[in-house]
């Protein structure tokens, strides 16, 4: 097993910890840890609120989480040698839950804290708990259902350059202006409320705090992409905009559907992951890997071969209005029309909305040339039901 090197005490926040993670991106959050080029080692990390959600019945926690607090990373690995322009080559070796923490979480946010891919259709909080046994999940607030995860980092990502997060800021706080009252909103801007930053301190973390991105969005520096085929045995090439790069890593699912609809969207668990570093030196312009990072998927996946699949085309439900190639649209379609075939089998809007941002659930971009409606699909696997799922 590799050496860990990024411990966690789960009853204490992340700024109590013998060594604090981070919340926010900034090239000036000092290092936890250096390693070598070819060093293996774990990571422990906190599930993303920070230990905001209860293992109970009640969605409360959900409906009124900081989410100034999100999320609590681990990291920054500061690996020798790196330089910008290189390639940090990420393997991830092994991914799992802690003995103790056996469990996750699923929640729909409510419209005015955080909301939701569907939050005009599903406005309120709701949660759902997930139980585990080894690789499978089951959870009493969803019966009916069992299923595979494939547990996975929904972000991992290495900390820009001052430039580079200048024009984060500065394309945000653009687009956010164009309504700067909607609900949610259109970008989550840096603010110190609840920020993390290591062991900064005094008037470095107070300047920190004001300029260190979200860490909601994904963006160049990989971050918070949530997607569930980065598992165990995937490889990972991050470009590199910093000296050492600053790899950090965090916000585990045990599952998810594509999309994380519910934006409090995978089933979120604490535990530990095992990560192997290496670099290409000179990789950025030798490959162009400059704006984001590409990856090879690992040969772990749950063997679901039967599914039942839901279209999507870029028409507005609300008021009909037809749209030119939206994928957006089409793929919130493709998800309601899903959600109401469930519900003729007896789940609630809600537990159909979960299922979907937390079981194995395939989400693809079918067509986006046949204009004006793009096509999107979503694929609910059979296998996962108790019973029958096909219409008779």
């Amino acid at each position: 097993m590799p050496k860990t090197m990024f411990k966690l005490d789960l009853s204490k926040p992340m700024e109590g910890q013998a060594h604090p993670g981070h919340n926010r991106w900034h090239p000036d959050i000092p290092a936890a840890f250096s390693v070598n080029p070819g060093t293996a080692f774990r990571m422990e990390c906190k599930e993303w609120t920070d230990g905001q959600i209860q293992n109970n019945d009640s969605p409360n926690d959900v409906r009124d989480v900081n989410l100034e607090r999100v999320h609590v990373l681990s990291g920054p690995v500061y690996v020798n040698g790196a330089k910008p322009g290189d390639l940090l080559v990420v393997d991830i070796l092994d991914i799992g839950a802690f003995q103790e923490y056996e469990w996750g979480f699923n929640g729909i946010f409510a419209k005015e804290n955080g909301g939701s891919f569907l939050v005009d259709h599903f406005p309120e909080a709701q949660k759902s708990i997930w139980d585990f046994e080894g690789i499978y999940t089951t959870s009493r607030h969803v019966p009916g259902v069992k299923f595979a995860g494939i547990i996975h980092p929904g972000l991992i990502g290495v900390a820009p350059s001052l430039e580079l997060l200048n024009e984060w800021n500065r394309r945000e706080e653009a687009l956010k202006a164009t309504n700067p009252d909607r609900e949610p909103p259109l970008a989550n801007l840096p603010t110190p409320e609840s920020a993390v930053l290591g062991t900064l301190k005094g008037a470095d973390f107070d300047r920190v705090a004001k300029e260190g991105a979200r860490t909601v969005p994904p963006r160049e520096n990989g971050g918070n992409c949530d997607i569930k085929n980065l598992s165990k045995g995937s490889r990972i090439f991050f470009p590199v905009f910093v000296d050492g790069a600053k790899l950090s890593v965090g916000d585990l699912h045990f599952s998810q559907g594509d999309g994380e609809i519910t934006f409090c969207g995978g089933i979120e668990m604490s535990g530990w992951i095992d990560l192997k570093v290496d670099v290409i030196k000179g990789g950025m312009e030798k490959y162009m890997i400059k704006n984001n990072p590409v990856f090879k998927p690992g040969p772990v996946d749950p063997l679901y071969t039967d599914f039942l699949v839901f279209e999507g085309v870029s028409v507005d439900e609300k008021d009909g209005k037809q749209h030119y190639l939206d994928a957006n649209i089409a793929y919130r379609r493709a998800c309601l029309n899903a959600i109401d075939y469930l519900k003729t089998l007896g789940y609630t809007g809600e537990q159909a909305y979960m299922l979907l941002s937390s079981a194995p659930v395939e989400g693809h971009v079918a067509g986006i040339v046949d204009i004006p409606n793009a096509c999107c699909t979503v694929a609910l696997p059979t296998q996962i039901f108790e019973k029958d799922i096909m219409p008779k």
